[in-house]
């Protein structure tokens, strides 16, 4: 049976060759004048033998004299065998070997001494000591895992580092190479050897065999205090055997990987720098100390809004890929941040400029996108199609046509391998320089990548489609189904709460599907989508978005000649203006909706429209316009048949009827509209209907009935999580209760509608509220505070147009002045008088009769 020493190989010789000599295979490869791979490639067995030239080089970097140089020249290039080397040593090297063991094991890399950020990270490392001490029976570990180039050997160099002086006995360094260009990972046997030789056991008294090994190495750290750092390991596989067996010792392990099956493990998963660390280590690294500073070089200002900032975000704030740009700075002094920025910025492929001589980020990707099988590398490659940044495993599905839970599966075997990250349960996402290197995998790769796209963005048509079901829509656009067929997976979406909670998970991805349809010839899709989300979007509060979608979608039905979106995405956007008191805007759009829909013979969809438009006529105080507007809406939703068109109808109109002094009219039709309401199964509607109810009932003196249904009304908004319809509620009860001396209560209540109105954008809404905590402030003798209220309200009811408002705030200010200027609160007083005749409001009648109580 051969022995140990028989069984040598060269590449075992050389790592116990450079163990001795205290090299790293870095300082070997300088020292010989070889590149770094190919003493690696030697070392590992995988070039057996080496050229003259090579093994010379090799002798003379170890000093080799004489006979022995002779030997291990020739056993480099495979003429004599490795163990004639050892058998040819001076007498004593085995002792010298074990005198130099206690240097030897001394083996980290070496630190950076400008280390960057991750304090919390390195508080986490540094407290592991306090558990290896405390632990009695089991070495310490820690696993940090992280995508490819986020840092994870630099930090734990630099822990190491730190920690080195707490391990007396040793600290090693031992790649494992499970990403290393053209290398096989270490076996755990050779692994195994190299750290045996680096402990400074000799050759011969290393066993063949895995296990024998690992019981070698146990027996050689047993009741040591030592710190062994495994750097790019494959899996667990792979580290197990190179653990100690006893307490005292520290191992960490660095891995592309979650080893999630490496038992009693401390885990760090290392994500990207912060912002602020990743300027200081652009700063650092590029040896421009000022760059990001507001004292920096001209082009170079304070970070997050200075080129640095850009150039930092650009590269998602990778370390690799700061690092690589960093160094073209460094290198090219005459460059500077502001022209890098801005190429980064214009670059059609970002990664092609992240490199550094044969490195980039790519590459590093490519190792990490090998280890995939190949229905993993296929939704990798497709998810950097996703027009979103996030996605489910129900989406996952629709863009690789398979079944939720096989998506589900791919997606946690690309989590553990740090290719997408969780940041919500259920919820994936692509880095974004890992987004970019999958879409060009996918575009480059394959001639389906069109088809998955379309998939994914199909699927989000049908199932926002399902969501607005469950959400008032005010229109008959939502729930508009696109031409191609349905998913073959959706959720369930059974209660409006699942519906809304799904439509403000997707919302970007909503938002990204809608861009992508439109440009993409699926302009019926963008419709849907844009369609389909309007009731949500309107209600959360998310107008910019919902205003935005509107008039994508509106371009794509124009093109796709869609007369029917055209008229349903018009309706929505001229109430969305209404909303936002683009009053003029408003008008323009609802008034070609309304003709869209005639010419289409679409009924209901007309008297919604009109309702809409009479919506903008109440603004600006055109009573007789608004009532004819909703008459006609009345008669259409009738004849339609539409139960909830003619709801909706009967609230407008009572809205009318009540602003102009018809109060037993408006009673009538608030009694008429709520069991239509109620019998349609909206909620929203109802709410309203009550709403608008407590309205007429404070108006004609009722206060516990008014009282009474703004609580229901605002009860109901709560449960859609309709916040406008909740600042509509609130601003009204608090109204109701300034009346009935409930003073503190209102001033709650209009304040919480105040922050409603002004966090909406609804600044027709602001006037109403402010006009409201004025009049508050009246009645507690705050007159300052009623007259400054008062004065907000005006500016702002003058520049969009709204006279009720405006003479409301009029006649504010001159009940404040009232006590201490009779003369100037008159002339305000006068103003209101005027414009409350002029557009028939009944508050009229008050005002002239505090004027008339002020002649002489």
């Amino acid at each position: 049976m051969e022995t140990a020493a028989e069984s040598v190989s060269f590449a075992g010789l050389l790592r116990q060759f450079r163990a001795e000599a205290r090299l790293t295979q870095e300082e070997l490869a300088e020292a010989a004048g070889l590149s770094p791979r190919s003493v690696s490639d030697l070392e590992r067995g995988i070039n057996r033998t080496a050229r003259k030239d090579t093994a010379v080089l090799l002798a003379d970097a170890f000093s080799l004299t004489g006979q022995l140089r002779e030997l291990f020249v020739a056993a480099a290039r495979g003429r004599v065998p490795a163990a004639e080397v050892l058998a040819a040593r001076a007498p004593g090297a085995d002792r010298a070997a074990g005198e130099s063991a206690a240097a030897v094991t001394r083996s980290l890399p070496r630190d950076i001494g400008g280390f960057t950020g991750r304090d919390p990270e390195m508080a986490r490392l540094l407290g592991t000591l306090a558990d290896v001490t405390a632990d009695g029976g089991t070495p310490g570990i820690c696993a940090i895992d992280g995508m490819a180039g986020v840092g994870k050997t630099t930090l734990a160099v630099h822990a190491a580092h730190r920690l080195a002086s707490s391990f007396p006995d040793g600290q090693f360094f031992l790649p494992l190479h499970a990403h290393t260009p053209g290398q096989q990972p270490v076996r755990p046997a050779d692994a195994l050897a190299s750290l045996l030789l680096t402990a400074g056991v000799a050759v011969q008294q290393i066993p063949p065999g895995t296990e024998a090994r690992a019981s070698r190495w146990r027996d050689h750290v047993a009741g040591k205090q030592i710190l062994l750092l495994l750097d790019d390991a494959a899996g667990h596989e792979q580290v197990r055997p190179l653990l100690p067996g006893t307490a005292g010792s520290l191992v960490l392990v660095t891995s592309r990987r979650r080893l999630t099956a490496l038992e009693d493990s401390a885990v760090i998963s290392l994500g990207t720098l912060s912002p602020a660390e990743a300027v200081a280590m652009l700063a650092r690294l590029s040896g421009r100390p000022g760059l990001g500073s507001p004292d920096g070089p001209a082009g170079d200002g304070p970070a997050g809004d200075s080129p640095a900032g850009e150039i930092a975000r650009l590269c998602g704030y990778l370390p690799l890929a700061i690092g690589m740009l960093a160094r073209q700075l460094r290198h090219h002094p005459a460059r500077t941040g502001t022209e890098l920025a801005a190429s980064l910025a214009a670059a059609r492929d970002r990664l092609a400029s992240m490199r550094a001589e044969n490195l980039s980020v790519a590459s590093a990707f490519d190792l990490s996108y090998a280890e995939l099988s190949e229905p993993q590398q296929q939704l990798f490659r497709r998810l950097g199609l996703a027009a979103g940044a996030d996605i489910d495993a129900y989406a996952a599905a629709a863009l690789d046509d398979t079944s939720p839970e096989v998506a589900r599966g791919q997606l946690d075997e690309l989590y553990d391998h740090h290719l997408i990250t969780e940041p919500a349960p259920g919820r994936y996402l692509l880095h974004d320089l890992l987004r970019e290197y999958a879409r060009a995998l996918a575009v480059a790769g394959t001639a389906d990548s069109a088809a998955a796209a379309g998939r994914l963005v199909n699927y989000y048509a049908h199932v926002a489609a399902a969501a607005s079901r469950h959400i008032a829509t005010w229109t008959t656009a939502g729930g508009r189904l696109p031409p191609a067929g349905p998913p073959a997976s959706a959720p369930p979406l059974a209660t409006s709460g699942e519906a809304a909670d799904w439509l403000e998970a997707e919302r970007p991805n909503l938002h990204a599907a809608v861009n992508y349809a439109a440009t993409r010839e699926m302009p019926l899709h963008a419709v849907a989508i844009a369609a389909a989300v309007g009731g949500f979007l309107r209600a959360r509060g998310h107008w910019d978005q919902a205003a935005e979608q509107y008039r994508t979608a509106l371009a794509a039905a124009r093109e796709a000649g869609d007369r029917p979106g055209q008229a349903g995405v018009l309706d929505e956007l001229g109430l969305l203006q209404q909303l936002t008191s683009d009053y003029q805007a408003a008008a323009t759009t609802l008034t070609e909706a309304i003709g869209l829909f005639g010419e289409l013979g679409d009924l209901t969809g007309q008297a919604y429209a009109l309702n809409h438009l009479g919506l903008v006529q109440v603004d600006v105080a055109d009573y007789l316009a608004a009532a004819a507007s909703h008459r006609q809406a009345l008669a259409l939703a009738r004849d339609a048949g539409d139960q909830l068109a003619e709801a909706v109808s009967l609230i407008d109109l009572g809205m009318v009827q009540q602003l102009t002094g018809d109060y037993q009219a408006a009673i009538t039709s608030y009694e008429r509209a709520l069991p239509l309401a109620r019998s349609a199964g909206s909620t929203f509607d109802e709410a309203d209907a009550l709403c608008e109810f407590g309205v007429v009932r404070r108006l004609t003196g009722d206060y516990p009935a008014a009282l009474a249904c703004e609580r229901q009304a605002l009860d109901l908004f709560r449960q859609l999580g309709d916040r406008l319809g909740q600042a509509w509620a609130l601003d009204e009860l608090g109204r109701v209760q300034q009346l009935t001396g409930d003073y503190q209560a209102a001033a709650a209540c209009l304040a919480e509608a105040l922050t409603l109105f002004r966090d909406l954008g609804n600044r027709h809404g602001v006037i109403k509220a402010l006009n409201n905590l004025g009049e508050l402030a009246l009645r507690t003798s705050a007159t300052q505070e009623a007259q400054s209220r008062h004065a907000e309200a005006l500016a702002i009811a003058r520049e969009l147009g709204t006279p009720d408002e405006q003479a409301r705030a009029l006649e504010g200010i001159g009940r404040s002045l009232l006590p201490r200027d009779p003369a100037e609160a008159a002339a305000y007083l006068r103003q209101a008088l005027e414009i409350y005749q002029k557009i028939g409001a009944p508050a009229a009648r008050q005002v002239q009769d505090t004027l008339d109580r002020q002649r002489p």
